[in-house]
């Protein structure tokens, strides 16, 4: 352990981040969003259940990423949610934040390549979705295995093609020649058919439209100047999403019929197959399995990392804290991880797979909230420099509590006994931690870089 902490002294991360990276960085896994997942919003609440959803979830969003840039651009680690959850409400509650993170993005990475699956079984007929599927991550896994990950360069590439990509549809449909537009908003869409409640169940699904955004704290450390990059890319890359957002949900409810788009895998592809149009649904073809494949890669990675992170901070067993000798991969996480996301991906249920990784995603959010008020409680403003001061607080973090809560009880009414098994296993983890490995936390190496700048936190 003493070895590992000398390396990580030796070897500071690079402050060569700007505005542009965070971009790169939030937007580039996220955007998969549009092309899955997000439609399961009109199955719940109807048409316009699911862009009211969008940009509820938007503004909540928005709050999240001030939030989190106050207190990312001040950590003294990057790690996102996880490291503040750690320093500002202790071990349970940072085991809790981690563990997570974890699911919310194997679920995503399942989700990811049962739509890759899918799609291709729909172009050809004579492929099985289900050894696709298992071939698909079992790729992944070793990619990330060898530890090869995505640049940052690359995430702008696919992130710009898939954009493109439903740019491109938008004008497809001439949408702004009322004789020649391909849009029938009026026939095809179906208001709100299930009322409020609807629109509270498609409010839990709205978000899978900028899931992961506020992850773009975690480059803090590598950001020329972290004050200006982290908000800056982030509000901008929460735009980006909100436009190609409302793009998507605006071209797909236009050309596909509402009970038919709701139960869609693909609903992109699909609308784009509506167009008639060869080099439309060839471009969303390529952009659907590029984003899956690119979103599903990261994903491998990021929750091998935050999994390998618990276990570097002795809040999970040491023995998935290696990294490969060679490659310098974690894997030994990736290789943990991976029955877990085949097993979800094997079930071929796309609307279970993102359940849990929203449910899991606003639970850390909600803990955000948390996480708000007990910095400005500990670290009042002037007390210590900040780079970012996230405005309206407190009442910031209470909206933004309310709308979580709204999601959360939104995905209740169709999904009470995923959420209800879920939190179980959240409750059955804590359990396990606080019996079994809360007396082996090392607290002065878990909270070594804090203590050095700020002392014992209150918690201690």
């Amino acid at each position: 352990m003493t070895e590992m902490k000398n390396k990580t002294a030796e070897a500071p991360l690079h402050k060569v981040l700007g505005p542009i990276h965070v971009w790169a960085l939030g937007v580039g896994i996220v955007l998969v969003g549009d092309f899955m997942g997000w439609n399961l919003g009109i199955q719940q609440g109807g048409s316009l259940g699911a862009l009211i959803g969008l940009w509820i979830m938007g503004s909540m969003y928005a709050g999240q990423v001030m939030m989190v840039s106050e207190m990312g651009t001040v950590m003294p680690e990057a790690g996102g949610q996880y490291t503040m959850a750690k320093y500002f409400l202790g071990p349970l509650a940072a085991f809790n934040v981690g563990l997570m993170q974890v699911f919310e993005y194997t679920m995503l990475a399942a989700g990811d390549v049962i739509v890759v699956g899918q799609l291709l079984n729909s172009v050809l007929p004579g492929v099985q979705v289900l050894p696709f599927t298992i071939l698909t991550l079992l790729v992944l896994a070793f990619i990330n295995y060898r530890g090869a990950k995505a640049t940052l360069t690359l995430n702008f590439f696919i992130t710009a093609v898939a954009f493109i990509s439903i740019i491109m549809l938008l004008f497809a449909t001439n949408f702004w020649d009322p004789e020649a537009s391909l849009i029938q908003l009026k026939e095809l869409t179906n208001g709100l058919p299930y009322g409020t409640l609807g629109l509270m169940a498609a409010i839990g699904y709205s978000c899978w439209f900028c899931l992961g955004i506020e992850g773009t704290a975690m480059a803090a450390e590598e950001c020329r100047s972290a004050n200006r990059s982290i908000p800056l890319g982030a509000m901008v890359g929460l735009a980006t999403l909100l436009i190609s957002g409302t793009v998507t949900w605006f071209v797909c409810s236009g050309l596909i019929p509402a009970g038919e788009l709701g139960d869609s895998v693909y609903p992109l592809y699909e609308a784009a197959l509506a167009t008639g149009k060869l080099y439309v649904f060839v471009a969303l073809f390529v952009g659907t399995i590029l984003s899956c494949l690119a979103s599903a890669n990261g994903c491998i990675n990021d929750s091998a990392e935050a999994w390998s992170a618990l276990s570097r901070d002795t809040l999970l067993p040491h023995l998935f804290a290696q990294q490969h000798p060679k490659y310098r991969s974690n894997y030994r996480s990736i290789i943990f991880l991976l029955p877990i996301a085949l097993a979800f991906a094997m079930t071929g249920l796309l609307d279970q797979v993102v359940t849990f990784s929203i449910f899991s995603a606003l639970m850390v959010y909600l803990m955000t909230c948390l996480m708000m008020y007990r910095f400005r409680k500990m670290y009042p403003v002037g007390k210590i420099k900040r780079s970012f001061i996230a405005p309206l607080v407190p009442l910031l973090p209470a909206v933004v509590a309310v709308i979580v809560v709204c999601g959360l009880f939104g995905l209740h009414l169709n999904y009470g006994i995923n959420l209800i098994s879920g939190a179980v296993f959240y409750f059955l983890a804590s359990l396990w931690f606080l019996k079994r490995r809360a007396r082996f936390i090392d607290q002065e190496h878990l909270l070594e870089p804090g203590l050095k700048r700020w002392g014992k936190p209150e918690w201690m």
